[in-house]
């Protein structure tokens, strides 16, 4: 059976939700021709995913693709003080993908912190990226959300709001 590596160590929340993401087995990009078996098990994971933060009361994005599964755009959002902030997610499949993680970005907040490439581009590359790298072809798109996004959000955004490079929109 395989196993996951889940280094660095992470909360116990994130763990459980991460154990419960189905995990992919095929090793297939954009360009390949198998893209189309990764791009089914990407949906089914995500499916599981959605459902899994929907149990938890925990729903904290919507995301779609066009037709082909190489563009990818949707929202993102957390509540900080009651108040919820929601933000454009978008990215492209890159063509090393599974090797490569998808660059997330949320560009209205480019610029707003330095823990953001051009573009708004999300940084990961400290703590995410070894993870994945680890665990390729077995990580998808859910797993960037999970031990991605949602953590960088969780730091990044309440860090932002502190010193008032975002707003809430009724502000």
């Amino acid at each position: 059976a395989f196993s996951v590596s889940l280094s660095p160590p992470m909360d116990a929340a994130t763990v459980s939700t991460v154990q419960k993401i189905p995990l992919l087995t095929v090793k297939a990009g954009p360009r390949d021709a198998a893209w189309p078996e990764r791009l089914k098990e990407e949906y089914a994971a995500l499916i599981k995913y959605i459902q899994i933060n929907k149990d938890a009361d925990n729903d904290w994005f919507s995301i779609e693709s066009n037709a082909d599964g190489t563009t990818w755009t949707g929202k993102c959002w957390m509540v900080h003080n009651l108040l919820r902030y929601e933000f454009d997610l978008r990215f492209d499949m890159p063509v090393t993908y599974p090797a490569n993680a998808p660059e997330l970005e949320l560009p209205e907040l480019d610029g707003k912190t330095a823990k953001m490439y051009r573009g708004g581009k999300i940084c990961l590359t400290v703590h995410f990226n070894p993870l994945w790298a680890r665990n390729v072809p077995h990580f998808g798109i859910a797993h960037a959300l999970a031990l991605g996004l949602g953590p960088w959000l969780s730091v990044e955004i309440p860090d932002m709001i502190a010193k008032g490079s975002v707003v809430h929109s009724n502000s």
